[in-house]
């Protein structure tokens, strides 16, 4: 027998269900959760809202999120569209602790809008100044990773906090992402420069290294390498684009002071090239340096305040794992980087239910500081002072090659762990749904459309 027709009044309800919907999901997006994530949270909302998941079809891009609800009578599609990206771990972890309790305590659709709403318009934990002062300090940490004094991690911490603070405002004014990493790279870069001449560190160099690295984009690359994984590959390939334009415009910034200073290239380059990358300090300093970059990034990336000191232990389990492999065990800074984010990760399986927070909360930060400065820098110069001497190309690929193998062993060391582990947990995720959505059918509070 076919279908009745529906009236406007049950139109108007499943449009407002979608577009709700849809809200969540660009939420989950702009905040930059993988997709994954995203899928699995739209689908418990839907699932919540009394869409069933055989009539729900979700498309889900970096601009723009659609969704349809269809039957064999009827079809309803809506599009959402992303603009502003940003970093923001605590969205991502309320939101997606919205989607269970909505379920478990019989939300209206008035309470979920209204705790979504609440959820859009929190303020972050910590104040514009706070997070520069924080990825500052991120940056000097990365600096005493890579050898310098305590003097140079001073100042490779205040060219960060200008850069930052530059970025900033540069957006502010509606200037373009871009050019306002560019800028800010520049005027970080300059300010390391002008530094290396007080003759206060013994390591004047190392700020140039760490200055700008506030901006590597590791939350969109590790996304990247989930998405690619989990098979979502247009958005994984979106996600690498937006990486490269920033690692682009940083290189632009770096590659434009040193133009504009007319720094002695040859001795700049040939004093990066002495830069040893062997631990010469005790363990327990590179703790220290792995657990306040760890803190600084979690700043920039809005963790709650409570799991500051679980980021930074993190990042000291990630380091002196990395270092261990590397260099105790003898297998190389890929593996050792590779083995240190495993580490991290299948930790974060488990830490994640005492926490209660998705796992790259607790993961992305704490892998950050093991992100190959050196060989970036190494690469970078090698490339810009190319003066036709052989073995100067074979030198720069070489350098550049590392340096991405370290970043995509990270990568990879944070998502298997998590994609294996979930394979597991979804099994309990659906059993667990289902019995909640059961007992709502038992309660009279579910209308399946």
């Amino acid at each position: 027998m076919e279908k009745e027709i529906l009236t406007d009044r049950e139109v108007l309800l499943l449009r407002r269900k979608l577009d709700l919907l849809l809200r969540t999901g660009k939420l989950l997006m702009e905040s930059a959760a993988d997709t994954n994530r995203i899928e699995r949270n739209m689908k418990r909302v839907a699932a919540f809202m009394g869409i069933p998941e055989e009539k729900l079809h979700l498309d889900i891009r970096w601009t723009m999120i659609m969704v349809n609800v269809s039957d064999e009578t009827h079809s309803f599609s809506k599009f959402q569209k992303c603009e502003k990206h940003g970093i923001n771990m605590t969205t991502i972890t309320e939101v997606s602790h919205l989607s269970w309790k909505a379920i478990e305590q019989d939300y209206s659709l008035d309470q979920y809008e209204e705790e979504l709403e609440r959820i859009a318009r929190k303020p972050r934990n910590y104040m514009p100044y706070l997070v520069a002062i924080g990825a500052g300090f991120a940056c000097g940490g990365f600096c005493k990773l890579f050898g310098c004094d305590w003097i140079a991690f001073l100042f490779a911490s205040i060219c960060a906090f200008v850069g930052f603070r530059i970025r900033a405002r540069c957006i502010e004014f509606g200037i373009n992402v871009y050019m306002s990493i560019a800028i800010a790279a520049f005027g970080a870069t300059c300010l390391a420069y002008a530094s290396s001449f007080s003759g206060l560190s013994s390591t004047p160099y190392q700020p140039l290294l760490a200055c700008a690295l506030f901006i590597v984009p590791g939350v969109p690359l590790i996304n990247f390498v989930d998405d690619m994984i989990d098979n979502h590959l247009l958005v994984g390939i979106t996600r690498a684009a937006n990486t490269m334009m920033m690692v682009g415009a940083m290189t632009f910034g770096i590659a434009f002071a040193m133009r504009v200073l007319v720094m002695n290239d040859i001795e700049i380059d040939h004093k990066f090239s002495e830069l040893s990358m062997v631990p010469h300090d005790p363990y327990y300093v590179y703790a220290i340096a792995a657990a306040i970059a760890a803190m600084g990034f979690s700043m920039i990336f809005n963790i709650q305040r409570r799991l500051l000191w679980v980021v930074a232990l993190g990042g000291i389990i990630a380091v002196c794992t990395r270092n261990f492999v590397n260099f105790e065990l003898g297998y190389g800074p890929v593996i050792g980087s590779f083995m240190g984010s495993f580490v991290v990760s299948l930790i974060a399986v488990k830490a994640v239910h005492w926490f209660d927070v998705p796992n790259h909360v607790l993961t992305i930060p704490s892998v950050i500081p093991m992100i190959p400065g050196v060989l970036m820098y190494r690469s970078l110069f090698a490339f810009i002072n190319l003066h036709g001497v052989i073995g100067e190309v074979t030198n720069a690929f070489a350098n550049g090659i590392n340096s991405a193998l370290i970043i995509l062993c990270i990568s990879l060391g944070v998502a298997v762990p998590n994609i294996f582990a979930r394979r597991y947990i979804a099994k309990d995720r659906q059993r667990y749904l289902e019995e909640e959505l059961e007992k709502r059918r038992q309660r009279g509070k579910f209308i399946e459309w």
